[in-house]
């Protein structure tokens, strides 16, 4: 039996509860399919809540105080990503690709960094560069991907933005892209985009990856892509038709939509209330781009709804990439992983984006295999993470890592075998600049509670997610939980010893 391909496909924000097979009012039907036809691992969690931290742990198998990208506008140094999973399998004779949001560096560096992902470096990249990044030998990617901000113009951006200018329409699209197409009662960020389908990175992101795996790929070599799309990241600003799928009065809202900071620690109240640190256009952008006042249920319905819309969009064309596979022969020996880098509170406890209160909602992502040996129809509940990718990626392939791993290979449990699981670990190392306050937050969370500490102050909170999957009730000093606390602070501490400083980041993201 050769080698087998590996194909990765993530979504930006993508909550693990968002899918028609986690029963919510939302149309998945490929996603769900692909469920069907492999391993939906239903306790998975981001190895970090926030962008670019969670996807350099999943690329490194390293979590992020680690690999020294532990918040946002830290670039990953490349040696350290060169030996990440697409370094390891490219040494072993792997043909690999990128293609999307990556998002391993920052995009809005204050000076020119030298990454072609940094806006300021990217117009010293001529348009035939298409990599090596990363360990991808192959790339094909975008800058931010989140349409707050329109695409560079060329010189700037990278393929995203010449084949968007290309079409000699780039400042037409970016008006187009920015006009609702219906009132959405001031719900925050949320609009209809008349973007053309046509231009929208969504289907750009398919169209490139599904044209490599039918002609750019050397076809003697096994193959590993990592397919990235942006969204549902906000601003929600899902195009139409595919806004209008979901109407906002039948999606399924919160049971629990208010801000509640009694008996929680006390950064969950300073991260709404403290003022970001910086210059003042980072400081700008913190509050008015990665901040969300408290919306209305109405409001809370539109912004849901949009959401829904851009996942349904994604799943349309994880539908083409399927096809794409399959019409080239390659299903029988190729697997499909389907994840984020996290989620968003989208409405719990009366919060919308991400931050530093590690709820279910942000914390816990898809995660589904389909491929050869994987048992169909199955559902995990064993505590995973995504930073378990790696060292699966080579069990499966045989080969062996180039750096010190923190995950563990998801293949047993893949396969049906009882491979208990004792808990996974998310982490998350604030600087003042992101909400006002410093924390260093390491959570761990087992198939039935979770408890999220600042190693700083020593204060946290825990949660029982059998009695209380709502996180209502903080159990964190309650005396009858003092014997299962102690044993999640034992799982706290078995972090391997190998934190790295503290970096300052080149940018806010």
């Amino acid at each position: 039996m050769p080698q087998p391909n590996f194909i990765f496909i993530t979504a930006d924000q993508h909550r693990g509860d968002c899918l028609g097979v986690e029963g919510r009012n939302i149309r998945t039907p490929h996603l769900d399919q692909l469920a069907r036809e492999g391993t939906r691992f239903a306790s998975a969690i981001c190895p970090s809540p926030v962008c670019q931290p969670s996807r350099a742990a999943i690329l490194t198998g390293q979590l992020c105080r680690t690999n020294g990208v532990h918040d946002n506008g830290i670039d990953l140094d490349p040696e350290v990503g060169e030996k990440g999973f697409a370094g390891a399998l490219g040494a072993a004779g792997y043909d690999t690709a990128f293609f999307g949001k990556a998002h391993f560096s920052s995009y809005d560096a204050r000076e020119k960094t030298g990454s072609p992902e940094s806006v300021l470096s990217s117009e010293d990249f001529d348009d035939t560069w298409s990599g090596p990044y990363m360990g991808f030998e192959h790339v094909e990617i975008m800058l931010h991907g989140h349409n707050w901000f329109t695409p560079q113009k060329p010189p700037r951006g990278q393929h995203y933005e010449r084949f968007y200018y290309g079409s000699g329409r780039g400042d037409e699209l970016n008006a187009l892209y920015a006009q609702g197409g219906r009132d959405t009662g001031g719900a925050a960020q949320t609009w209809h985009s008349q973007l053309p389908l046509a231009y929208h990175n969504t289907p750009w992101t398919a169209d490139r990856a599904i044209d490599w795996l039918n002609y750019g790929r050397d076809a003697d070599k096994p193959f590993m892509t990592w397919i990235s799309f942006p969204d549902p990241h906000h601003p929600f600003d899902c195009p139409e038709p595919w806004s209008l799928l979901h109407d906002p009065a039948e999606v399924d809202l919160p049971e629990n939509r208010s801000r509640d900071f009694d008996n929680r620690p006390w950064w969950h109240h300073a991260a709404v209330a403290s003022e970001p640190q910086g210059n003042s256009a980072e400081v700008e952008i913190r509050k008015s781009y990665s901040r969300i006042p408290p919306q209305t249920d109405d409001q809370l319905r539109e912004i849901i709804a949009n959401t829904y819309g851009q996942i349904s969009l994604i799943d349309h064309h994880v539908g083409r990439i399927l096809n794409a596979l399959r019409q080239a022969g390659l299903d029988d020996n190729t697997y499909v992983i389907y994840s984020a880098d996290h989620g968003d509170w989208l409405g719990d406890h009366g919060l919308v984006l991400k931050g530093p209160m590690f709820y279910e909602g942000l914390l816990r992502v898809p995660l589904i295999v389909r491929g050869p040996g994987v048992a169909a129809g199955q559902v995990v509940d064993e505590p995973v993470s995504v930073l378990d990718l790696g060292p699966t990626l080579y069990d499966l392939a045989g080969v062996s890592a180039l750096q010190t791993q923190h995950g563990t290979s998801l293949r047993p449990l893949m396969e049906g075998q009882a491979a208990p699981r004792d808990f996974a670990m998310s982490e998350w190392e604030l600087l003042p600049n992101r909400v006002g306050v410093a924390l260093s937050l390491r959570c761990v969370r087992t198939r039935t509670d979770k408890l999220t500490m600042d190693m700083r102050s020593g204060v946290g909170e825990m949660y029982d997610l059998l009695r209380d999957p709502q996180e209502m009730i903080n159990v964190f000093d309650d005396p009858a939980y003092a014997e299962r606390r102690q044993t999640l602070e034992g799982f706290l501490a078995r972090r391997p010893d190998d934190i790295g400083p503290n970096r300052i980041p080149v940018g806010p993201a």
